[in-house]
């Protein structure tokens, strides 16, 4: 079955109340009438207001997402099966050649201890000479049966020949005498007499080649000297040359340090190790240590970038970080085109209403698709933010209408609900001054003029001088930490629809009195009739920048 495509729905750093709800319900929308899995998430930290409506419709907060930049998860993982550390080599290469595979993990208990290879397993033949090789390596002697294709006639295959050397037992009994010790393997083929010798002398293991009988006298002896016997159907060359393939790979394995990656690494920051190493594949572990698969630098040219939808805000500056590595596939917004750009054309809705949600409430009712109850108390929210319950100069008929229909379905009142909202939204109980900063904050730019405009819209006149006192003397610091040339902070009184602006940076003042042609010597700068950041401030702002 095809793994359902993934894509993120999420709106712009520092999310306001609009950012957020648009895009839980575009999610919700887009998986009933869209094939693939649409995942809302969130680019920054949810303000109070934004919480209080979550809380309020029962609906949990998308997860945060760091950015979308490119990671290893996100690339082909080829997963292979591993293997035990006592697997033989020979057992080993009949995997790889099954699988057409050069190489294979080995684990234990799911941790990966080393690596073997084509290349290993032919060294292994080129070195493996010494006869106690099999011995030094503690070879089980079920690798031994399944490398000589051999039957067990007596003995414990779980064994482990641990010393003593691999001899043949082809000379005649004096002189097998002389050349066979203790605890050695004997490989050998009919002769009775040879076979009495191994016995007498102890060996461990005796090896019968061709399949040939062993008598009842040999076993019973064999059983009680504890001596392991094996049948195989090979020749006795054939069998000397084939038992070295018993040995365990751990012998012959590739150990750490490995040069492994994680699954939540960023493509940009192993490329370097990647090609720093002459591997063909790179062993991927997760977040326990686990062995998941292996990568390539082939499948690293090749990987699929993370599909995004991007709602309300299509400005790369307010984007989340590593916008630029990821596939934008559409955009949903109510904003002036800004500086996004995408590498193939994509569906972007972009109307001159008030709010997001707006939109996203058209677009179920052109797919025909009933909107939930929370869903519509999420989005009338939103549309009651941005607007500022219908005061704001960005409003429009059909936000005002949208929202009525949408209060019905969620059986909310708007002005209970707006007035719950901008209480939560501007109160300053345990908040910090950067968390007051960065509540509602975008950042913009003009040619080589970087900005951003905050803003927090309250109804009560004593709150505004409080959030007022605690934001002058730190907006400076913030603004340096932003790396911006200017930062405005409006202070919007709901009930007056008036606004106050807070003016930092070089000439940030001067700009604005031009701009609202403004006399010389205001000291407080209030903006009457002045609420809207996006249709009343950033235009008028914008065209003096670029005077």
């Amino acid at each position: 079955m095809k793994e359902k495509r993934r894509v993120y729905v999420i709106g712009h750093k520092n999310p306001d109340t609009d950012s957020i709800c648009s895009a839980i319900a575009y999610a919700d929308l887009k998986s009933k009438i869209d094939q693939g899995e649409f995942v809302p998430k969130r680019a920054g930290h949810i303000n109070e207001e934004t919480h209080y409506v979550l809380t309020k419709f029962g609906v949990k907060p998308p997860r945060y997402l760091k950015n979308v930049k490119l990671q290893v998860k996100d690339l082909d993982i080829h997963k292979t099966e591993g293997i035990s550390p006592k697997v033989s080599i020979r057992e080993a290469w009949v995997m790889m050649k099954e699988n057409n595979i050069k190489t294979l993990p080995v684990l234990e208990k799911g941790n990966l201890v080393g690596l073997i290879s084509t290349g290993d397993i032919a060294r292994s033949y080129m070195e493996v000479h010494e006869s106690t090789t099999l011995a030094a390596a503690k070879t089980q002697y079920k690798n031994i049966l399944s490398t000589l294709d051999g039957t067990l006639v007596t003995g414990n295959p779980h064994g482990i020949f641990v010393e003593g050397k691999v001899a043949i037992g082809a000379s005649d009994s004096k002189r097998m005498e002389e050349f066979i010790c203790e605890n050695d393997m004997v490989i050998l083929g009919n002769r009775q007499d040879a076979q009495e010798v191994a016995l007498k002398i102890n060996a461990c293991c005796l090896i019968i080649c061709g399949n040939e009988h062993v008598s009842e006298a040999l076993i019973k002896k064999a059983e009680e000297q504890d001596i392991v016997v094996i049948q195989t159907p090979h020749d006795t060359f054939t069998a000397a040359r084939l038992i070295n393939q018993s040995v365990p790979v751990k012998q012959f394995m590739t150990k750490g340090p490995l040069m492994t990656f994680k699954l939540n690494d960023y493509v940009d920051d192993i490329k370097t190790s990647m090609t720093s190493k002459k591997y063909r594949d790179f062993p991927i572990l997760d977040e326990h240590k686990n062995f998941v698969g292996f990568i390539s630098r082939r499948r690293t040219m090749n990987a699929t970038k993370k599909q995004v939808i991007l709602v309300d805000h299509n400005e790369k500056s307010q984007a989340i970080e590593g916008i630029e590595e990821a596939e934008i596939i559409e955009i949903i917004d109510h904003h002036r085109i800004g500086s996004l750009e995408t590498l193939s054309p994509v569906f972007f809705r972009n109307q001159p209403v008030g709010c997001t949600a707006t939109i996203v409430a058209q677009m179920y009712e052109e797919a025909r698709v009933e909107i939930p109850k929370e869903i519509a108390g999420l989005l009338a929210s939103a549309i009651v933010s941005d607007t500022l319950l219908f005061r704001s100069p960005t409003s429009t008929k059909a936000d005002e209408g949208a929202a009525k229909k949408l209060a019905q379905i969620a059986e909310i009142d708007l002005e209970d609900l707006a007035k719950g909202m901008f209480r939560a939204g501007s109160s300053l109980e345990g908040k910090t001054e950067n968390e007051i900063a960065n509540q509602d904050f975008k950042q913009f730019a003009v040619d080589q003029t970087n900005f951003g405009v905050g803003q927090i819209s309250s109804m009560d006149v004593e709150e505004l001088k409080e959030i007022k006192n605690k934001l002058i003397p730190y907006l400076p610091g913030f603004m340096k930490k932003k790396n911006l040339d200017m930062v405005f902070f409006m202070l919007t009184n709901i009930l007056t629809e008036t606004s106050e602006l807070i003016c930092v940076g070089n000439q940030a003042r001067e700009h604005i009195i031009e701009a609202f042609e403004l006399p010389e010597n205001t000291k407080d700068i209030l903006l009457k009739g002045v609420v809207s950041r996006k249709k009343q401030l950033i235009p008028t702002l914008m065209s003096e920048l670029q005077q």
